[in-house]
């Protein structure tokens, strides 16, 4: 929360493109004078100080694609361009409390069922803050996480995070949260998936330093950079 006091933090890192869950609404971003503003953004949310924004520092523009199911509150599909190359982009914040049959990972797990034909193995990312992890899977419950990167591994989308660092799901040696800013409660729930064609043009993949991040977020960013 208060994007607008850590902006200057994540922009040392030069983004093209900025997934911020737990931002406020636009017209609450009174950003600092010399703050670099946003080229373009899109902002969801029922909660004025607590919704989704996704944000441009680049030539990328978006739209939000035609299918948008609104019932799946916090995962949004866009339409990425920039005249040279285009993508889609699936923003998330796995976060539905008004939903009785799962608020978190079975968010998820609906929305890759209802953008079946949009999760593809070329120009495809899902990135943002899915909530979850595989030792929270519930086995008897088929919308559980491990079966969630099942189904995205089976259309060619992998986790960049885990390809890049050698890394299974359930035992990441990087946490993305750390609950109650508790260095002793580490979880790694924050994830960028990418289509095969663009998972061989990954250079890196950066989680956060506790130390560095504990004073502004629970959360540590998770940077993934792509070659051209």
């Amino acid at each position: 929360m208060a994007f607008r006091k850590k902006a200057d933090l994540i922009l040392t890192y030069k983004p093209d493109i900025l997934i911020v869950p737990e931002c406020e609404h636009p017209d609450k971003l009174l950003f600092p004078i010399g703050t670099l503003n946003p080229t373009d953004t899109l902002w969801f949310g029922k909660n004025q100080n607590k919704g989704l924004a996704i944000f441009s520092y680049s030539n990328f523009r978006f739209t939000v694609l035609d299918n948008h199911n609104q019932d799946l509150q916090m995962i949004i599909p866009i339409a990425v361009t920039d005249g040279q190359f285009d993508f889609n982009l699936f923003a998330i914040w796995a976060n539905n409390p008004t939903d009785r049959n799962g608020q978190y990972i079975e968010q998820i797990w609906k929305a890759v069922h209802h953008y079946k034909d949009l999760l593809t193995d070329t120009k495809t990312i899902l990135v943002g803050d899915f909530n979850s992890n595989t030792i929270w899977d519930r086995k008897h419950r088929e919308s559980n996480h491990s079966n969630v990167v099942k189904l995205l591994e089976a259309k060619g989308i992998f986790s960049t995070y885990h390809i890049h660092h050698h890394q299974t799901q359930g035992t990441e040696e990087h946490p993305t949260l750390f609950m109650y800013r508790h260095k002793d409660k580490p979880y790694h729930i924050d994830y960028c998936f990418a289509s095969k064609d663009l998972l061989e043009k990954v250079s890196s993949v950066e989680i956060g330093d506790f130390d560095e991040w504990v004073k502004y977020s629970d959360h540590v960013p998770v940077v993934v950079t792509f070659d051209n």
